[in-house]
């Protein structure tokens, strides 16, 4: 059941208060339809019941034969009555109900009777008798007019003390028989008019966080910290500004640590190259070439760790390049310096890259490749809706344990710790990085044939 429910703020509220207001209006429409039937009820059997109650007073404390005349006195527009020697209520036929609110209104004028009862039949009442001079009715026209097809009879009968019985057959309405069906509608239409307006402040509410997700997500780094319409109800405004207020904190935090980074490269910088001049006249020959090495590896690490750094905060521009174009460049660099480079031959491939970052990433998955295997091979293929930048080899590839960990910063597999034969242990972090600045991602899989696959995938044209 879990999969089906909604994940979303707004489908779990409209969930919620969907239930709620279900069960509230199911409680509250058993209890109007309760209290509606009672209501119909009472209109409909309590005008006939007092009716024959004050009839039955009337005729309490006549004698047996001077009774009758006061059928012929009430006439017969509203009902018949009858004094017999049995009830016309069998007592199968019961009905507790009107029997008992018979019983409490003879109660209530002190009628003193020896039994009561009463039930509702469908006996459809007498047709009128016909006038004189109008034609014979036919089958068709035997029964009531549509004026009374919607009545229904409702027999009382009482004993007197003397055992005889009144008896009466009085025609009522019948009650709404589509009272319920009106209801329902009625209830419904509640229903979905607040479960609407419950809608309509979950999406106020959803809205803003929806934007407030999207910013946070948009964020990579790069440019200025995106801001949120400050919207909604207060308490998800003061979100919104406090968001806005730590926004405005990272950028300025970011801004910062470039300004540092750069003051620290400069004043790096100049000593290395001071120190460098000085060894230079070095005795012997071989003592100033290991420093000059050492010095060489010094700056070329604090290249890297700067280029690592800002590698978030990139600010060059995004071009449509074509990746095929741009990795055969690559390759061309190291067939010039007469590295073991190959670049295979693909299709067109445009991507919105920022060309230098991209470069540098290539560079070092290449250079990975030639230090540990002696070999690359380059191609660039689609891979789905993204484009992947392959960089293969032929090396003793990576233990499966490793390959999540040795894209870490300063994690080298070679354990001398010797740049010529382990780097400085930044290229496949500066390679993920880059990727994750275009919003792609780095992949590394070892061949089935041996060697190791680098793969930077990186969306499609427009796709980012």
């Amino acid at each position: 059941m879990r999969r089906f429910l909604p994940k979303s703020l707004i489908g779990q509220l409209a969930l919620v208060m969907a239930l709620a207001l279900l069960v509230a209006q199911a409680i509250n429409f058993g209890i109007v339809f309760s209290e509606r039937t009672r209501a119909v009820r009472s209109q409909v059997e309590g005008p006939a019941v007092a009716r024959f109650v004050g009839f039955a007073q009337r005729a309490a404390p006549l004698p047996a034969a001077q009774r009758p005349s006061l059928i012929e006195e009430r006439g017969r527009r509203r009902g018949r009555y009858s004094f017999d020697a049995e009830s016309i209520v069998p007592p199968q036929s019961i009905d507790e109900r009107i029997t008992g609110r018979l019983r409490d209104q003879a109660n209530d004028v002190g009628l003193q009777l020896r039994d009561v009862r009463a039930m509702m039949s469908d006996e459809p009442p007498p047709a009128p008798p016909a006038e004189p001079g109008a034609p014979p009715r036919g089958e068709r026209d035997r029964g009531p007019p549509d004026g009374v097809r919607m009545s229904q009879t409702l027999r009382l009968s009482v004993q007197f003390a003397d055992g005889s019985w009144l008896n009466g057959r009085l025609f009522t309405p019948r009650p709404d028989p589509w009272i319920w069906l009106k209801l329902a509608g009625s209830t419904l239409l509640i229903y979905f008019i607040l479960l609407g307006a419950v809608v309509l402040i979950a999406i106020r509410l959803g809205r803003p966080l929806k934007d407030l997700t999207a910013a946070a997500k948009s964020f990579e780094g790069r440019g200025e910290a995106p801001k949120v319409e400050e919207r909604g109800p207060a308490d998800v405004r003061r979100a919104l500004v406090a968001f806005n207020a730590m926004s405005e904190r990272v950028s300025a935090m970011l801004d910062e640590k470039d300004r540092m980074l750069g003051a620290i490269g400069h004043d790096m910088r100049t000593p290395l190259a001071s120190l460098r001049i000085r060894v230079e006249s070095m005795d012997p020959v071989a003592e100033r070439e290991k420093v000059i090495g050492t010095l060489e590896e010094m700056n070329a690490m604090l290249e890297e760790t700067l280029a690592l750094a800002r590698a978030g905060r990139a600010t060059e521009a995004v071009r449509a390049i074509d990746l095929n174009a741009l990795a055969d460049a690559v390759v061309e660099e190291f067939v010039t310096l007469g590295q073991p480079v190959e670049m295979q031959a693909g299709e067109r491939l445009v991507a919105d890259v920022q060309p230098n970052l991209l470069r540098r990433a290539l560079r070092n998955l290449i250079e990975n490749a030639v230090r540990h295997a002696g070999s690359a091979e380059v191609s660039v293929k689609a891979a789905g809706d993204r484009v992947a930048l392959e960089v293969a080899d032929n090396g003793p590839g990576i233990p499966e344990a490793e390959l999540a960990h040795v894209v870490e910063p300063f994690v080298r597999l070679e354990a001398s710790r010797n740049r010529e034969t382990g780097g400085s242990g930044l290229g496949l972090t500066l390679a993920r990085s880059a990727a994750q600045a275009h919003r792609g991602s780095l992949v590394l899989e070892n061949r089935p044939e041996g060697g190791l696959v680098a793969r930077i995938l990186l969306p499609t044209r427009g796709a980012s």
